[in-house]
């Protein structure tokens, strides 16, 4: 029920509010991973983000990238990211399934999906990362992200420090364990090891290349074949 629990009541100013109450080590991996994404980027890419939110990464996208198109399920949290990118941006924010994007064949530059949304969107992984790679264009590329093992006591405090606020549900600790974390009211969030990153590569049929990033961040960078290809 993730996805559903993000559109319902992580949305808008509260999900806002779980990244400035995030500890310095978490912001540093938040960094690390819009930076990982950025050096891939360039000037004239056309970049799609999904599960954008409140636009957080894609208006950092928007600075090196040609254009940044955001897609989320939440109509809060994307009236937000509207009312922060103003006018003139690069960016557009629309409703949109990311399981099930509307969008033509390889219209897309770079697909990205950040902070764990593979396992946070709560859809069937090999799906989405079929549908990224659909409306990626022959030499872009799709990025997918997870959490490290190693991160594993960051993430749970960052949680904690949500549910104190009300932000999330009470941990239910006694079910927090082994990279998935769970509330008392409903909310849970694991993560995939590089191993399972690497077999959903064999269920889609192309191979990502897998990176740590920071020690906080595993990243499956998969590459679609012919074109150009105007990232580095």
């Amino acid at each position: 029920m993730t996805e559903g629990y993000y559109a319902a009541k992580l949305s808008g100013e509260r999900l806002r509010r779980c990244y400035e109450i995030a500890p310095p080590r978490v912001r540093e991996y938040l960094r690390a991973e819009i930076a990982f994404v950025r050096e891939r980027l360039s000037a004239a890419d056309r970049v799609l983000e999904l599960g954008c939110g409140y636009g957080r990464v894609a208006l950092e996208l928007a600075k090196t990238a040609g254009r940044v198109v955001g897609i989320d399920t939440s109509s809060e949290s994307l009236a937000l990211a509207r009312r922060l990118a103003g006018d003139g941006t690069r960016c557009e924010f629309l409703e949109m399934d990311a399981a099930d994007l509307r969008f033509a064949d390889g219209g897309f530059d770079v697909v990205v999906c950040v902070q764990n949304g593979i396992c946070a969107f709560n859809a069937d992984p090999v799906r989405l990362v079929r549908e990224a790679l659909r409306v990626t264009q022959p030499g872009g590329r799709a990025l997918f992200s997870t959490y490290s093992s190693r991160f594993w006591e960051h993430r749970l405090r960052w949680f904690e420090a949500q549910a104190a606020e009300g932000l999330l549900g009470a941990i239910d600790h006694d079910e927090t364990r082994g990279g998935v974390i769970v509330c008392e009211d409903g909310f849970r969030a694991g993560m995939l090891a590089p191993e399972e990153l690497a077999g959903l590569g064999r269920a889609v049929g192309r191979a990502p290349t897998i990176t740590e990033v920071d020690g906080s961040s595993v990243f499956a960078e998969w590459r679609v074949p012919g074109g150009g290809g105007s990232n580095p």
